[in-house]
C-alpha cells in the first residue's frame, strides 16, 4: 500500500501556530497531526505500508531540510519508504497528487494531512475504491458523496444546496489502481482542466466512475478537524479522550500539583504548584507553575505561571504570566498580564 500525503498548505487560519511550522506539523496529543494520521490509516488498511509520499510547497521557511527529515522519519517508524515532492504552484488537488506520480501504481490511499479520525471498518483492498466520510447534520458546507440502492457511490455534490445525502467526504481515498487515477489525473494537467482555475480531484474522480469504477464508502466513528485554533483543541480533546497510549512520562517532575486526566505529559516537565487537566497536552521541557489548566495545548519549552487558562494553543519557547481565561500565544513570544 502506498499513500500521498498533499500537504502544501500553509495553514494561515491557524496563525500564530504556523508562522514558523506547517500545519500538519503542529502536535496534538504530544504527536503531529500528519504523523497521527498516518498512523491511524495503518490501522485501518490490512496491508504493510511500502510508501508514504508528502507533498510539500516550495516555501524552506516551512518545508526546509529540518521538515522534510521529520517527515522521512515519520514514514521510517511505519516501516516505510518516505518521499518528498514539491507542489511549486498552488494549482488544486490532482495537481499536488500528481506531483507523486511514481507512487501512483498498485494500491494507493490519498490523505490531506489537515483532518484526523476514528474508524472501527477495516479497508476491503479488493473493492475499485473507498472514499472516508462523515455522517453530518448539515451537509451544504461539504463535498457530499450520494449512495445507489446497493450502497455504491453514485454521485460526488459539492456544498449542496438542496443536499440529497448526509455523508460528508472527510478527504481520504483508496484507489486499487493507482496507474488509472495517474492517467486521469495526467489527463486533467495536459489537456488543461481546470475548475475554479485549479485542477481537481473530483474531475478524475468523476471520469474513473464513468469508466466503470465503483466507490464504496468508508464511514468513520469520528472526524477531527484541525483547521483553526478551536478546532485543533477540541480535537486533541477527543484524541486524549479515545488514546490507549501512555500519555504522561515518568521524568515529568511534580510538586504540589494534580493532574486529572486524560492528559499529555511529555519529557522533563516540570509541574509545580499547578493543577493540569482534563484534555491538556504539555510539551517536553515545558514549567506549568502556580496555574489551573485545561483543554488547551502547550508545545515544547514554555513556561505558564500565575494563569488560569482553557481552550488555548501556546507555542514552543513561549512566556506566559497572567490570568487571562483563553489564549492563542505563538512560538517564541512573551506575554505578562499586570
Amino acid at each position: 500500500m502506498n499513500i500521498i500525503i498533499p500537504m502544501a498548505g500553509i495553514g494561515s487560519r491557524l496563525r500564530p501556530h504556523t508562522l514558523t511550522v506547517p500545519k500538519p506539523l503542529v502536535p496534538v496529543a504530544g504527536k503531529p497531526i500528519v504523523q497521527r494520521l498516518v498512523e491511524d490509516i495503518a490501522k485501518v488498511v490490512s496491508e504493510p505500508l511500502e510508501n508514504i509520499a508528502f507533498i510539500v510547497g516550495p516555501s524552506e521557511q516551512f518545508f526546509g531540510k529540518e521538515v522534510q527529515e521529520h517527515l522521512l522519519e515519520v514514514a521510517k517508524k511505519l516501516g516505510a519508504k518516505g518521499s518528498i515532492h514539491i507542489q511549486s504552484e498552488a494549482l488544486g488537488t490532482a495537481h499536488a497528487i500528481y506531483q507523486a506520480e511514481q507512487v501512483l501504481t498498485g494500491n494507493v490511499i490519498v490523505a490531506f494531512a489537515d483532518t484526523l479520525f476514528r474508524a472501527d471498518f477495516k479497508l476491503d483492498a479488493s473493492v475499485d475504491g473507498t472514499i472516508w466520510v462523515k455522517e453530518v447534520e448539515d451537509p451544504r458546507a461539504f463535498g457530499v458523496v450520494q449512495l445507489d440502492a446497493d450502497g455504491i457511490i453514485e454521485d460526488f455534490v459539492e456544498k449542496p444546496e438542496n443536499p440529497q445525502s448526509n455523508l460528508a467526504i472527510i478527504g481520504i481515498y483508496y484507489f486499487k489502481d493507482g496507474d488509472a487515477l495517474k492517467s486521469e489525473l495526467k489527463h486533467l494537467i495536459d489537456n488543461n482542466i481546470k475548475e475554479k482555475g485549479e485542477y481537481q480531484l473530483t474531475n478524475a474522480l468523476d471520469s474513473l466512475k464513468d469508466k466503470g469504477a465503483k466507490f464504496t464508502p468508508g464511514k468513520v466513528i469520528e472526524w477531527w478537524d484541525c483547521g483553526n485554533k478551536n478546532a485543533t483543541v477540541n480535537t486533541n480533546q477527543r484524541v486524549l479522550a479515545n488514546s490507549t497510549e501512555k500519555l504522561v512520562s515518568d521524568s515529568v517532575k511534580n510538586i504540589n500539583s494534580e493532574i486529572i486526566e486524560p492528559c499529555y505529559i511529555g519529557e522533563n516537565v516540570q509541574l509545580i504548584n499547578a493543577k493540569v487537566g482534563p484534555y491538556v497536552s504539555i510539551g517536553d521541557n515545558s514549567i506549568i507553575e502556580n496555574s489551573v489548566v485545561d483543554n488547551t495545548i502547550i508545545q515544547t519549552e514554555s513556561h505558564i505561571l500565575n494563569a488560569k487558562i482553557t481552550n488555548s494553543m501556546i507555542g514552543n519557547k513561549a512566556y506566559y504570566d497572567g490570568s487571562a481565561n483563553e489564549v492563542s500565544i505563538g512560538d517564541y513570544s512573551t506575554q505578562k498580564i499586570g
